[in-house]
């Protein structure tokens, strides 16, 4: 497949890392020309520096053929207006990043169907995870190097402060849930057997997180 990217900002740019490693074409389109050589450097892709809203830049970004248009620039209504650009010119799928929810009908009424909402999406996820019962309820890629997870509470922990779990550095306690409880933590809140914490962690760190909170079999 062939994706023109119209934004190198970090969901961009990870966005991007992602489609290559799967064997993918990427163009990425961006104003700053000076940020596309720094990225030159960094992955294996086409790019254009332009205006992504304009008719003229997203056609040489079209060129011959082109998959899907991804708009994730910082910026909802230049991502609304590239898309309907976009969708003028051919592509056969558009997809704007929208952050403000209150735009959301505003996709509806122009007919985008493909719409990401990664604030909606992020939050929706911790919500379920802290409604599940499972002790590793929620397992979310944030970017490459971060990752969203969860554990229950054992009973060797039972009446320890987060302080005190001895973590990985490069992790950081978010939430815990007990029954229909829900709250934010900090290094001070106290935990009982059975509470389900979230937990974002450097992937690099996984196993040493697990190896604090996953009880060892007898």
């Amino acid at each position: 497949m062939r994706n023109i990217i119209v934004g190198a900002s970090r969901f961009g740019i990870a966005t991007a890392r992602e489609l290559i490693e799967d064997g993918q074409e990427v163009v990425i389109v961006d104003k700053n020309n000076e940020r596309l050589e720094k990225l030159a450097d960094q992955l294996d892709c086409g790019f254009l520096q332009g205006d992504g809203t304009l008719p003229t830049v997203l056609r040489d970004a079209y060129g011959d053929h082109a998959d899907a248009l991804v708009l994730l620039t910082n910026e909802d209504d230049v991502n609304i207006l590239a898309a309907v650009v976009g969708r003028s010119i051919g592509f056969d799928r558009v997809i704007p990043q929208i952050v403000r929810n209150e735009l959301l009908t505003v996709c509806d009424e122009l007919g985008l169907e493909d719409v990401i909402t990664p604030h909606s999406t992020v939050a929706r996820s911790i919500v379920e995870a802290l409604k599940d019962n499972s002790d590793t309820s929620v397992d979310l890629r944030l970017h490459k190097g971060i990752r969203v997870v969860g554990y229950s509470i054992s009973a060797d922990h039972d009446g320890k402060k987060v302080e005190e779990l001895a973590l990985p550095k490069d992790s950081r306690v978010i939430a815990r849930a007990h029954g229909e409880e829900e709250s934010l933590v900090d290094d001070s809140t106290e935990l009982c057997e059975g509470d389900h914490l979230i937990i974002a962690v450097a992937t690099g760190s996984l196993k040493e997180l697990e190896e604090v909170l996953v009880p060892k079999e007898e």
